[in-house]
């Protein structure tokens, strides 16, 4: 229950910190994509702002034999560069710059936002299914093949 709750509650300070600082607003977003244009450069600050928080946590944090609700730490070991990895970032890059959401600030915003932002979580929604249901497939392999 611990561990639901503190997940709960790091979710909570996460939309929170994302809603204060406008980034659920996808105009916000847009601006800092569009160089070129009318650039607002306020998105900027919010991400060195956590960059500079995340690398003095995990500084803090590794210096701990374990976290305070597991046993051990999950850090990822997989270092390579797959078609996975650069199919989904470019996925995630053209849905940001296309709409100026991502996942955190579309659901931090589905309280607050209009038609358009539920319109962005069924399709994001839908598209986890349909890359689950791909992936299932591919991974049987072909018909007939056991």
């Amino acid at each position: 229950m611990a561990r639901i709750l503190s997940g709960l509650a790091a979710g909570l300070l996460f939309g929170a910190g994302l809603a204060i600082s406008g980034m659920i607003d996808p105009e916000k977003v847009l601006g800092f994509l569009d160089v070129a244009g009318a650039w607002d450069p306020s998105l900027a600050f919010v991400m060195a702002g956590g960059l500079a928080v995340t690398f003095v946590g995990y500084r803090v944090v590794l210096r701990r034999p374990a976290p305070l609700l597991e046993p051990r730490f999950q850090i990822p070991t997989r270092r390579d560069i797959d078609g996975r990895l650069v199919g989904g970032a470019a996925l995630f890059g053209l849905g940001w710059g296309l709409v100026g959401l991502c996942p955190g600030p579309a659901l931090s915003a589905i309280g607050l936002g209009g038609p358009s932002v539920w319109l962005f979580v069924a399709a994001m929604l839908a598209g986890m299914l349909g890359f689950r249901v791909v992936d299932r497939l591919r991974q049987r392999g072909p018909a007939g093949a056991h």
